[in-house]
């Protein structure tokens, strides 16, 4: 087993993790240790959501609830309709997501604004679906803007995933999205050093997918030490 020395790092590949501040005792955690797990734009957080699901982690995520929130006939599109306009509305009455988020990434004002209507409605539906985690299940948020909202308090650990700015460039514009748009979006989100600063796991995701895959494995059996469970996601 890994020491859980402070300074401690993990190395799979290309991929690295370093143990920036203590975690939790096991004997002194709740039925479910809670973890934030959070990063920029293109660092590859869903790949580290997706195998921590696989190993039998409840993962909740926060884009996912905003989706349900915001699909035809959800409780927050009337919400953004009367702050943003009606034309928001496309005529199936799903939410104009690209033209939402146009205005959004250019407009400093209309970003607080979204996030205070959205922040709440997604989080209450978020807990209550953490605090359902059966006892000795990791519970994760996959929390994008979780430094922006200063959430870290509410977790036993936060889990940030990095990469070069130049690979999650890439990574984005393998997604569609040109380096301009890219580097806008980043420019909107937290900075390495501010969620280094609430970090207790930091994951240099520069590697492959298999590095990745092998060092969320490490990271969860001899860091997180959870209890051995299926593989699969709990209900």
């Amino acid at each position: 087993m890994a020491t859980q020395e402070i300074g401690s790092i993990l190395s799979r590949g290309a991929a690295t993790a370093e143990l920036l501040r203590p975690l939790p005792p096991a004997a002194h955690r709740g039925p479910s240790m809670v973890v934030g797990l959070t990063g920029g734009i293109g660092s590859g957080k869903s790949l580290v959501a997706s195998r921590l699901r696989q190993r039998g982690a409840r993962v909740v995520d926060a884009d996912a609830i905003s989706r349900e929130l915001t699909a035809p006939g959800g409780e927050a599109l009337e919400l953004l309709a009367s702050r943003f306009g009606s034309d928001i509305i496309n005529e199936d009455g799903a939410l104009d997501r690209k033209g939402l988020a146009a205005r959004v990434f250019s407009d400093p004002q209309a970003l607080e604004d979204i996030n205070a209507l959205m922040h709440p409605l997604i989080a209450q539906r978020a807990w209550t679906q953490l605090r359902a985690t059966p006892d000795g299940v990791l519970a994760v948020y996959d929390l994008p803007l979780l430094v922006e909202t200063n959430a870290a308090d509410l977790f036993d650990a936060v889990i940030v995933v990095d990469a070069p700015v130049s690979l999650r460039l890439q990574r984005l514009a393998d997604r569609g999205i040109n380096h301009e748009d890219a580097r806008q979006r980043m420019a909107q989100q937290a900075t390495a050093s501010q969620r280094r600063a609430v970090a207790s796991i930091w994951i240099d995701n520069a590697g492959t997918i298999d590095d990745a895959h092998a060092l969320i494995d490490a990271i969860d059996e001899q860091w997180l030490l959870t209890p051995v469970r299926p593989r699969t996601q709990a209900t």
